[in-house]
């Protein structure tokens, strides 16, 4: 029958509309009509009376339509029965957070059964289709199911165990835990009811091992059966996978692998998880099996996150809080798991917003979750609490709060924030630091250009030591760089080098000077924020931009890290600030990416010498503390334009946002993922994509040469003898000053890749993808700017005017 208006019923809303007619809690009708990734607005109430033939194939003829509703009353009966229920009054009402987990497993369900194989070869079938030519009946259902489960459940579940907190550093890691690990270990075992643990201690002091320790404990405590460790950046996530994955080998050393996910938009091409079996036949014996990782193919792109170890960029989290279809998905993933925080000072106020929104869900979900740094303002430790509980006992959940006196002023350290149940404990009474673990640092501020600066970096290093340069912005670090003398060696780190170099330069700077290294005589290593987070590397002597205090101090936590022999100018810490000249000018490029009024603070509250740890908390709040704007002249204005630009940033965050969870009887997920009608268009994906961080939209581009034996990759490899896989690691992202008009250099570049890489649309690896070719001479043009790459610097760039002279 052809009907009129068929595209008015979809399959999704007609199965919803036919549990409701039969009588079904609405909040469970919502889940089948929401099973393709997005609910409905609206409950469909007047599905069947308006669109009658859609459900009974005739608008009038009652005969008909009674033969329908047979068939369809003795369909429902069958799941009725199928699923337990004698009657549907039977059936419960459930509350839109149970809603959305079920939402997330019938996805999950859905997408497993329309699985017909689990690999891309197409070796391990799963539910295979179905000939014409057969029916049902002749089906062994049950054992088709085996079979597909089978195959999709190869690798081991975690059931965790009582952990022993003072064996498990020795058992895991090799070392006895230090008096900060031991105590905050014994409390947060101590735990009942586990909810949120914010861990504030000093850089370097293995904070990393005290929240895996915490995973166990918490994850025997409540059930869990996984991990999810998130940070900052690619470049930390790759460090942290490693530790990572170490840990679970120790985890389970005899045991069917666990399977792991590395979650960032770069994972394909991560070394380790490279390296690391894959879940599908991989086994030659029994032993093959025991003990590891591996990795399990069918758990990638929206489903990365239901596999049990995941560790990631921090915007994996943030995405709970993002309207983006399958958003159930993730919810469920992470509902199982133990979560871990690191770096959580790094995320700026539009990402924060996302960063509460998703501790409200985990909250709800009763999820523990562990979260870390060394430069805690506390203000945002306060929000995170309130966030988390907000989530567990809902907006009055300050009639439910047990707290001591004064803890949202609490600026200890170390310190460790513990909420177990509704009970908020803080614990701040530590065994004495020895003498030796203080670092006393002398601070001294540097105004003169960079020419001045290298000079004063080379005086240092003139006996030997490693310097370490930390600027805010490529060009600085590039321009700095050139200036080096060649007979002095130099690393440069940045973002702006191709994703191998920089990968390769990551991987020679920790050999070079990370723990345990051999180190050299001399080094200068030039870097960008990337040198501040999660790299476990040691300076002799730290130059560095002005910077927000807490920023500044996870700089200077590259300092003196470990325990060496130094030079004998470069034995006492020495840290030198540039960019201070002028408390009314910070220069225009920091107080773009900072702003001023940190700026202001941090220069006036940083003294002439530094305590590590002692003074960590006290200079961290004071800078972030308004109340300590008085002591500082005219940052009035400072101030109200940081105030307006952090109201704005909130304002922008909730665009995209999922609403707070609404536990009231009555809520359903109806709407949950429903759309600002600004943002409705087709590339609504792309956009919500990169909500999570405010940060201008740019181009990614695989960076290619042109030279007399054709066109090759920048290592000379040619292009027609190298594997896809290898072509498409070879990218960049261009920076935002070259594309302010993104769609024409958009069309630019597809141009170009078309006429000259034409069969890279049927290539898997580089279907999509944008070439940026450069000459024989290293350089590209790109609109009106002219583009140059060297394996030594990095990207540069430069404007030229209409008769090509440079700007």
């Amino acid at each position: 029958m052809d009907l009129a208006s068929a595209n008015k019923s979809p399959h999704a809303r007609a199965g919803e509309a036919l549990l409701y007619d039969q009588g079904v809690p609405e909040s469970i009708c919502a889940i089948v009509g929401g099973h393709h990734g997005k609910p409905e607005s609206r409950g469909p109430y007047d599905q069947i009376d308006t669109y009658t033939a859609n459900f009974l194939q005739a608008d009038k003829n009652q005969k008909t339509q009674q033969r329908w509703q047979r068939v369809q009353k003795e369909l429902f009966t069958y799941g009725l029965r199928s699923s337990g229920y004698q009657s549907v009054t039977e059936i419960p009402t459930v509350g839109q957070p149970e809603a959305v987990l079920l939402e997330g497993l019938l996805i999950m369900a859905d997408w497993l059964a329309s699985s017909e194989y689990l690999d891309d070869q197409q070796k391990i079938p799963m539910f295979p289709l179905i000939g014409l030519d057969q029916d049902w009946q002749d089906l062994n259902l049950t054992a088709r199911y085996q079979q597909a489960i089978t195959a999709w459940n190869l690798d081991g579940r975690w059931v965790s165990a009582q952990v022993d907190p003072q064996r498990i550093y020795q058992e895991r890691w090799g070392f006895d835990p230090r008096p900060v690990q031991a105590q905050m270990t014994a409390a947060i075992g101590a735990a009942i009811d586990p909810g949120l643990a914010i861990i504030e201690a000093p850089m370097g002091m293995g904070k990393t091992e005290l929240a895996l320790a915490s995973v166990e404990q918490w994850a025997y405590t409540t059930g869990r059966n996984g991990l999810f460790m998130g940070l900052p950046t690619q470049a930390t996530t790759n460090a942290m996978f490693d530790r990572v994955t170490g840990w679970l080998k120790k985890l389970n050393p005899t045991g069917q692998p666990f399977e792991v996910a590395l979650t960032h938009g770069k994972y394909r091409y991560n070394l380790s998880y490279q390296k690391l079996p894959r879940a599908i036949g991989v086994y030659e014996t029994a032993d093959d099996q025991a003990g590891g990782v591996v990795v399990n193919s069918w758990f990638r792109g929206k489903k990365a996150m239901l596999a049990e170890f995941a560790i990631g960029t921090i915007d994996n989290l943030l995405r709970m809080g993002l309207k983006q279809k399958h958003l159930f998905l993730r919810h469920l993933g992470f509902s199982q798991k133990v979560v871990v925080i690191d770096e959580v000072h790094a995320y700026d106020a539009y990402m924060n917003q996302y960063l509460y929104k998703a501790l409200q869900w985990l909250g709800v979900y009763h999820v523990p979750v562990v979260i870390l740094s060394a430069t805690l303002p506390k203000d945002k430790r306060n929000e995170l609490v309130k966030a988390y509980l907000r989530g567990k006992y809902g907006a009055k959940y300050h009639h439910f709060l047990e707290a001591p006196d004064g803890w949202q002023e609490a600026t200890a350290y170390p310190l460790l924030s513990l909420i177990d149940g509704p009970k908020l404990t803080q614990v701040t009474d530590f065994s004495k630091k020895s003498d030796r673990e203080l670092l006393k640092v002398r601070v001294q501020r540097f105004s003169g250009d960079d020419a001045a600066v290298i000079q004063s970096v080379l005086t240092q290093l003139k006996d030997g030591g490693i310097a370490g340069v930390i600027v805010n912005t490529v060009k600085r670090a590039q321009a700095l760089a050139q200036l080096i003398p060649d007979d002095v060696p130099v690393m440069l780190l940045h973002s702006a080098f191709l994703a191998t170099d920089r990968a390769a330069q990551e991987r020679t700077i920790q050999t070079a000077i990370g723990k345990n290294a051999h180190r050299p005589e001399k080094l200068v290593v030039i870097g960008t924020q990337v040198l501040e987070q999660s790299l476990d590397i040691d300076f002799d002597i730290l130059y560095t931009d002005i910077a927000p205090m807490d920023l500044l101090l996870q700089r200077v936590g590259r300092l003196h890290r470990h325990s060496l022999t130094r030079p004998a100018a470069l034995r006492q810490p020495q840290l030198v600030v540039l960019g201070t000249a002028d408390p009314a000018d910070y220069g225009d490029a920091n107080e773009a990416i900072y702003g001023r009024y940190l700026l202001m603070k941090t220069d006036h509250f940083l003294g002439q010498t530094l305590a590590i740890p002692d003074d960590i908390s006290r200079l961290v709040q004071q800078v972030y503390d308004a109340t300590t704007d008085t002591a500082i002249p005219n940052i009035d204005a400072a101030r109200d334009a940081f105030e307006t630009a952090l109201e704005q940033e909130k304002k922008k965050a909730k665009v995209f946002q999922i609403d707070s969870p609404k536990t009231r009887p009555q809520a359903t997920i109806h709407g949950w993922l429903d759309r600002s009608p600004k943002f409705r268009g087709t590339n609504y994906e792309e956009q919500a994509n990169a909500a999570v961080r405010d940060i201008r939209e740019t181009i990614e581009v695989i960076l290619v040469q042109r030279t007399r034996q054709g066109v090759c990759l920048l290592d000379g490899r040619p292009l027609g003898g190298t594997e896809s896989s290898e072509i498409a690691q070879q990218t960049l992202r261009l920076p935002v000053a070259v594309t302010p008009q993104i769609a024409a250099a958009i069309q630019e570049l597809e141009t170009a890749t078309a006429h000259n890489f034409a069969n890279w649309q049927a290539d898997p690896w580089l279907r999509g993808s944008l070439a940026l070719i450069l000459n024989r001479e290293g350089v590209a043009t790109l609109g009106k700017w002219r583009l140059t790459y060297s394996r030594q610097l990095g990207l540069r760039y430069e404007k030229e005017d209409d008769h090509g002279s440079k700007l």
